[in-house]
């Protein structure tokens, strides 16, 4: 008797585990043999390249690989996934809610953005009040291979109705 209940109580509790998101590392958006993402540049600024001191008025930088490859094994998987934001749309009340999430800070704004297999695009209600740029947030969701096009860069993902925080170290 012991037995059924002990099945029946490990299938009932299967889609609970199955709730938690996995974290991911952005080297796990790569395909296996595909060229790996370069280290995050040294940012632009003042002298090198721009007019002048704080002018960021310039073209902006080409996209390293806007068609890179993604892993499509990925499609469909509920992650947690740390990042900084790059803001795409803000509502009025200054809550950021589409952005693109970059594995480095900088990447799309004083850099040429990293290849679209390392970037993620986020749609996000009720959207994230932005502070400062430089905070590195997690973001959860199901993640879903998909190639999205922005005026700022291609991106090889995206993730819709996410949970969006802080990002802190667990101890």
């Amino acid at each position: 008797m012991r037995r059924p209940l002990l099945l029946l109580l490990l299938v009932l509790a299967t889609p609970l585990w199955a709730a938690e998101p996995r974290d991911l590392a952005w080297t796990e958006m790569i395909p296996e043999g595909a060229p790996s993402a370069p280290e995050s540049q040294a940012p632009m600024h003042e002298s090198q390249g721009n007019d002048g001191p704080g002018d960021e008025s310039g073209p902006p930088a080409a996209q390293m690989s806007p068609a890179a490859p993604v892993v499509k094994a990925l499609d469909g998987q509920l992650v947690r996934l740390p990042g900084y934001l790059v803001p795409l749309e803000t509502d009025s009340d200054g809550r950021v809610r589409e952005f693109l999430l970059v594995p480095y800070f900088g990447a799309c704004i004083h850099v040429p953005p990293p290849p679209s297999n390392q970037i993620v695009h986020v749609r996000n209600e009720p959207g994230v009040q932005l502070e400062v740029l430089y905070q590195p947030y997690w973001v959860e969701g199901r993640l879903q291979v998909e190639h999205i096009s922005s005026e700022l860069a291609a991106a090889g993902y995206r993730i819709t109705t996410s949970k969006v925080y802080p990002y802190q170290l667990e101890h």
